[in-house]
């Protein structure tokens, strides 16, 4: 979970209120935060918090913009949000930059006159919001600039990295592109980021003065925000538009609370995105979610009256109009959270404070137990460790990158069930918006990230898959899985075969294997494993293709099983 550290007397500036541990406490239940250090005398505190769906809050000046409105009864209003705006200052961006790093967002901030603290604070904020939010700035990264010095319009474009030089951050010399990711400490950390491009994204001025490498380095020269400064060119790149996007928005709002003044950028895509061609940013993500009284009374097992909602929903910041019955909502712009009803009824009742509900006992008497397949899943867990196999647990949500494209599938071969994939309908990042419907990927992605660990390696999964079922009532279907893979130098097909019939003999059924041809399989090294006449899995040695597309370095054999057909 995100843990920031803070000034209190920076905090208490904020929230305009001093403060002791045990208010500092009751304020962040506001945020699901927790104090874990609180040093008066040392004017400092570290702040946990546990909701990692509100990066919005990684920051003193997001804990206390979602705390002030209490006191207020009202959200507070960033009027740059507001796209009647003309922008005065443009950012190119070319076409070339899809092929490695899409994206970009960026505004302005003027008359915060940076100090010590205040620098301090926002390295902070850019830092968790690039490798927490961001995924070590893969996602998203920012960059932040005197404005003063840059000529408009700023352009982005690819770049040959062996022949642009430049003078980075942190040292005296200009060094080409190349040099600073084999010789940079952040070049060094970061070039993953640009893993496979020939050619390397940079940030130009007008005059064709260097502004940074992204997400690499800022130019020392444009790029380094010093004590004093009262204006600032704030840029965002990243692959993902929506993260790029709330990320700008978050950090405006961090500036805009400290006093500065935020005009927008107008931003000019040589190839149209989800917001069009040509518009700007900030950029209002909210959309409203409406939900019925009465569903509210039913989530909390309360009774709440109309006004009370709409009152305690704008204590917690939210835009709130009622229709009788109707609430609609729509949260802040630096809040891209707010997908459904329940999350809703979620903010409504850590506004209201969860001390506040009086609990209930249970007037039915129950006992539980472990469902049959659980039972039999642990059972094979068992013998899966008893053949010298470590178990792991991963994410069943994953991207198309991961199930599809890793594997040498293709979403049109819709006769294998590894394709019939069910999309979540509105993801907070593509990284995350599918249901997996194999185990196998799962499986090489944690092989992909264990190639400085001893070989063998000898790994297994026992968990749900989620799949498109055209004859279930919801056209979808959730079944638990066994998988297995070996790899070393010398793994084949007969070893892991072996530890298959050892599975077999263990639950007393004859199984036999017919040969088939999957992508993601060596063609003549891989087969249907059949229990009479049904399919129940397949065995197999990965293909190449896909070893590399997942940088493992070793020859892997797999097998999967449906537990259910067991």
């Amino acid at each position: 979970m995100p843990t920031i550290e803070v000034k209190l007397s920076d905090f208490e500036s904020l929230l305009k209120g001093k403060l002791d541990e045990e208010k500092l406490e009751t304020l962040l239940e506001k945020v699901k935060g927790e104090v874990k250090d609180f040093e008066r005398e040392n004017d400092a505190t570290k702040i946990e918090l546990n909701d990692t769906n509100r990066p919005d809050l990684w920051s003193p000046e997001g804990i206390t913009r979602q705390i002030r409105p209490a006191v207020k009864n009202w959200p507070e209003a960033y009027p740059f949000f507001d796209a009647k705006t003309k922008p005065a200052r443009k950012v190119m961006i070319s076409e070339a930059v899809g092929a490695v790093r899409p994206y970009l967002t960026a505004c302005i901030a003027r008359g915060l006159t940076i100090t010590e603290p205040i620098l301090k604070q926002l390295i902070q904020a850019q830092e968790k919001l690039a490798d927490s939010f961001g995924r070590n700035r893969q996602l998203v990264s920012i960059g932040l600039y005197r404005l003063n010095k840059i000529s408009f319009p700023v352009k982005y474009d690819l770049v040959d990295p062996e022949t642009t030089a430049f003078v980075p951050l942190g040292f005296e010399t200009p060094m080409t592109l190349r040099q600073i990711i084999s010789e940079h400490p952040k070049g060094i950390a970061y070039a993953n980021t640009l893993s496979g491009a020939e050619r390397f994204p940079i940030l130009t001025d007008a005059k064709g003065e260097i502004l940074s490498f992204p997400p690499i380095i800022n130019s020392r020269v444009l790029g380094e925000v010093a004590v004093g400064d009262s204006e600032l060119f704030v840029e965002v790149t990243g692959t993902d538009l929506r993260m790029v996007t709330l990320a700008l928005n978050i950090f405006a709002a961090n500036l805009a609370d400290r006093g500065a003044a935020i005009e927008p950028v107008a931003l000019h895509y040589e190839k149209e995105t989800a917001f069009g061609a040509v518009f700007q940013t900030p950029y209002d993500l909210s959309e409203p979610v409406t939900l019925k009284l009465s569903e509210l009374n039913r989530v909390l097992g309360e009774t709440v009256a109309i006004d009370e909602a709409a009152r305690l929903l704008s204590a917690y910041g939210l835009s709130v109009k009622t229709d009788g019955e109707k609430i609609t909502v729509r949260a802040a712009p630096y809040r891209d959270d707010l997908m459904h009803p329940i999350d809703v009824v979620e903010d409504f009742a850590i506004s209201r404070g969860y001390n506040s509900f009086v609990p209930v006992l249970p007037a039915t008497f129950t006992v539980g137990s472990l469902s049959e397949i659980e039972l039999f899943s642990d059972e094979l867990r068992h013998a899966m460790a008893g053949f010298g196999f470590e178990e792991v647990v991963s994410n069943i949500l994953g991207s198309s990158e991961d199930f599809i494209e890793k594997m040498a599938l293709s979403v049109d071969d819709t006769d294998r069930p590894e394709t019939r994939i069910i999309q979540i309908e509105n993801p907070m990042t593509e990284r995350f918006s599918l249901l997996r419907s194999w185990l196998l990927p799962s499986l090489l992605r944690v092989e992909g990230a264990s190639s400085k660990a001893f070989y063998p390696h000898r790994l297994f999964e026992a968990g749900e898959v989620a799949r498109l079922t055209p004859h279930a009532a919801d056209h979808t279907e959730t079944v638990v899985h066994l998988a297995a893979l070996i790899a070393h130098p010398t793994a084949n097909f007969s070893e892991l075969h072996a530890v298959l019939e050892a599975l077999f003999a263990r639950l007393s059924l004859s199984y036999h294997l017919e040969p088939f041809v999957h992508p993601s399989f060596i063609a003549g090294r891989s087969g249907k494993i059949m229990l009479e006449q049904a399919e129940v899995g397949l065995i197999g040695e990965v293909h190449p293709a896909v070893l590399d597309a997942w940088q493992i370095g070793m020859p892997t054999v797999s097998f999967e099983l449906a537990l259910e057909k067991l």
